[in-house]
């Protein structure tokens, strides 16, 4: 386990090129919440973000669309404030298109 410290560090290109792979999802508007959040987040992503997303990306597809949809809530047994708190970040991020 590690460290609230530790969380806090940025993630290194190589997590970073990993976890890019591991978020590529089965439905087009996950993926579009997904790469809008990657397009305005990827070079400040720190460790616990990266992992609160490896959280997320263990659901089904639709169960992801779900929860970027505010069609239901993160439930506490799997979801912890940082997975929350991330979750928010990408609902805010993917109700925006990007801009040029």
């Amino acid at each position: 386990m590690q460290s609230a410290a530790d969380l806090d560090q940025p993630i290194s290109e190589r997590a970073l090129s990993k976890l890019k792979w591991r978020c590529r999802r089965g439905l087009l508007e996950n993926d579009l919440f997904i790469a809008r959040f990657f397009a305005r987040h990827e070079q400040g992503l720190t460790c616990g973000q990266a992992q609160a997303l490896e959280t997320l990306m263990d659901l089904s597809d639709n169960d992801l669309l779900d929860l970027l949809l505010r069609r239901k809530e993160p439930e506490p047994g799997w979801a912890g404030a940082d997975v929350v708190e991330l979750l928010q970040l990408m609902r805010t991020e993917g109700a925006h298109p990007l801009h040029s």
